[in-house]
């Protein structure tokens, strides 16, 4: 028996988008009263539309190919430009309905100067933004830090996703920002590809090149375990994830799975952990308990886990206790506001906390916004970041 499809979700959204359109053809007519306006839109839309169904039609074995990103990127910024656009429009008519004057020409040209500012972020950040990378510096304290790891810096960075990248030499100059930052140790924590192990080969040479006195250190995140494509059988799956964890040596990076390592100076040491992923809708494979498996409890431990929810469901009130945990995942979104005293993502519906740090009862928790990106192939207003956390022993009093 063929299950039915409910069409009433397509349906609604091509109402949706059949209204949008109307609304911004509305406004063009405001300012223009040519004939023409309306022919060209019209065929605009459908050529836009178009070129989306044919990059579908074109889809190779990875899922998209160069002209379905085009397409879907520019058909992407279009509805976001007439989503803002239909906004002011709106705003501007609200009153129209008490008064029934026409619409105000300067508000309508406010409304398309919008528009195009909208285009501009968009392409902003698919040119220049997904590679934007910014150093953001913390310094935390913790009454039990042993006191040789007085100063101790960690470089953290998230969310590789290397089959995303098109710029190698934007790329180089994030990894040489990373090293420039002198850090003690280097961690990654988790999504090195999009898919497939190969995504990274290309890649190996740059990431390679990062170093740290005490080492280079990973776990893996969602993305890695090949969970969002189809595979011929599981033999073929299981085989990308061995491949990916072998990239992982040839990185130089010391691959963490529900283990860990101790970081020693001198006499004095602290516990390096990482899990598998644990994320909460994205798979629970991770096993706090046997990572810290002949720890502790008076060690000074840090965790390396991809996904923040496992802090908040399993970490901060673990038995054991994680004075650090060091997360990715969110990517902020790729899109959002931090500026002026605001931080907004969208992402913040989906995770309360979803970028820096979070503190309780002596727990710490830091979100990476994410190296590199995903899905919408370009970041706005959230920007690649490298972290660089020192540690400090006592709080200090000022």
């Amino acid at each position: 028996m063929k299950r039915k499809i409910n069409l009433l979700p397509f349906v609604l959204f091509a109402a949706f988008i059949f209204l949008l359109n109307w609304y911004v053809l509305s406004g063009l007519q405001s300012l223009s009263s040519s004939g023409f306006v309306t022919p060209v839109f019209c065929l605009f839309i459908i050529a836009a539309i178009g070129s989306l169904f044919l990059a579908i039609r074109r889809m190779d074995a990875h899922g998209m190919d160069w002209f379905f990103k085009i397409s879907s990127h520019l058909l992407l910024t279009l509805f976001a430009a007439e989503v803002v656009l239909s906004v002011f429009l709106f705003i501007g008519d609200v009153p129209r309905i008490f008064t029934g004057h026409p619409r105000n020409i300067y508000w309508v040209e406010v409304s398309f100067l919008m528009f195009l500012l909208t285009v501009f972020l968009f392409v902003y950040g698919m040119i220049f933004g997904k590679y934007n990378y910014r150093v953001i510096h913390h310094v935390l304290y913790f009454d039990d830090l042993p006191e040789k790891f007085e100063g101790f810096k960690l470089a953290q960075i998230s969310d590789v996703h290397a089959g995303s990248f098109n710029n190698p030499t934007a790329v180089q100059r994030g990894i040489s920002l990373i090293n420039q930052q002198k850090a003690d140790l280097f961690v990654f924590t988790g999504d090195l590809v999009n898919n497939k192990a190969e995504e990274i080969k290309p890649w190996i040479s740059y990431f390679s090149k990062i170093k740290a006195p005490y080492g280079q250190f990973s776990v893996l995140g969602n993305h890695d375990y090949g969970d969002y494509i189809k595979w011929k059988n599981d033999a073929e799956k299981t085989a990308n994830l061995e491949q990916l964890k072998t990239y992982h040596q040839e990185l130089g990076f010391h691959l963490l799975l529900d283990t860990h390592v101790e970081i020693k100076k001198d006499d004095q040491k602290i516990i390096l952990a990482g899990v598998e992923n644990w994320g909460l809708g994205f798979g629970e494979r991770g096993d706090l308990k046997k990572s810290l498996n002949g720890t502790a409890d008076n060690d000074f431990k840090i965790l390396l886990s991809h996904d923040p929810s496992h802090w908040e469901e399993q970490v901060k009130v673990f038995r054991n206790k994680v004075h650090l945990t060091l997360a990715g995942h969110t990517h902020g979104m790729q899109f959002g506001l931090e500026a002026l005293g605001i931080k907004w993502s969208p992402v913040k519906y989906r995770y309360a906390h979803w970028a820096g740090i979070k503190s309780e009862n002596g727990r710490v928790l830091n979100i990476n916004r994410g190296f590199g990106f995903i899905g919408f192939s370009g970041r706005i207003g959230i920007w690649p970041e490298i972290t660089v956390i020192e540690l400090r022993k006592n709080k200090a009093h000022s």
